[in-house]
């Protein structure tokens, strides 16, 4: 089975359609799949439900969907450094489920290994608790999340081989492996594809089993804030 794919628009042929879920890598400007960002983009489709960690900025990862109303809901952690997020989400125009990050990831984890849902400490006794089933296990009250299962997840990884196995680099492993495991296709954008057999076993960060479609291509590796010391005068 063929899993390399010329580009982004062609590795998501047939695979997207209006009112779906997608599962998008990435944290902070580190590790996003922008390529197929960008392809989703021009596909138009819209009334999306996004499971992402954030939403980038206002021109770059799930930023540039927000800007075209593309973006139904957004199930995420953090959601600063993005000024039209902001104006969509108090103006009722963007729903939004906030999720403590460590319990984010473990649902897209936990769909990816098929596990409907999980008791955590987290969020107890606060707005995440609320609506949500209760239970006590030695004394103490955990709250059950369920699992994502995304129609679609899309992520960003360093180096794949013709069979998918993938390895991220350094912090653009972040979300992008639990977010790869959830959804029902994935598809990968890659800096690199490699020959099945050439990438050590004990590197590989994510089986292929997981991946459905990759393609390798550019991508612009931004910096989120840049400080630097002020340049003393000559």
């Amino acid at each position: 089975m063929n899993k390399i794919y010329a580009n982004a628009t062609e590795a998501l042929d047939g695979l997207l359609f209006d009112g779906m879920s997608i599962a998008a890598g990435g944290f902070g400007l580190c590790g996003i799949p922008e390529l197929l960002l960008d392809a989703i983009k021009t596909a138009g489709t819209k009334d999306l439900t996004f499971a992402s960690n954030n939403a980038g900025v206002d021109d770059f990862g799930i930023g540039i969907l927000l800007q075209t109303r593309q973006v139904k809901k957004m199930i995420s952690s953090y959601v600063g450094e993005n000024a039209e997020f902001m104006r969509q989400y108090l103006s009722g125009e963007l729903e939004l489920e906030f999720n403590p990050q460590g319990t984010l990831a473990e649902r897209m984890r936990a769909g990816g290994c098929g596990i409907p849902g999980f008791y955590t400490k987290t969020g107890v006794g606060t707005v995440i608790a609320e609506g949500k089933e209760h239970k006590d296990f030695n004394g103490e009250t955990y709250i059950m999340e369920e699992g994502i299962f995304a129609d679609l997840s899309i992520v960003k990884a360093w180096k794949a081989d013709e069979t998918g196995n993938l390895i991220f680099r350094k912090t653009a492993r972040n979300f992008n492996p639990p977010a790869a495991m959830c959804g029902k296709t994935c598809v990968v954008e890659v800096e690199e594809i490699v020959p099945t057999g050439s990438l050590d076993p004990d590197h590989i960060h994510l089986p292929g089993i997981y991946v459905h479609r990759i393609i390798q291509g550019e991508h612009e590796k931004r910096i989120e804030q840049r400080t630097t010391r002020k340049r003393e005068d000559a």
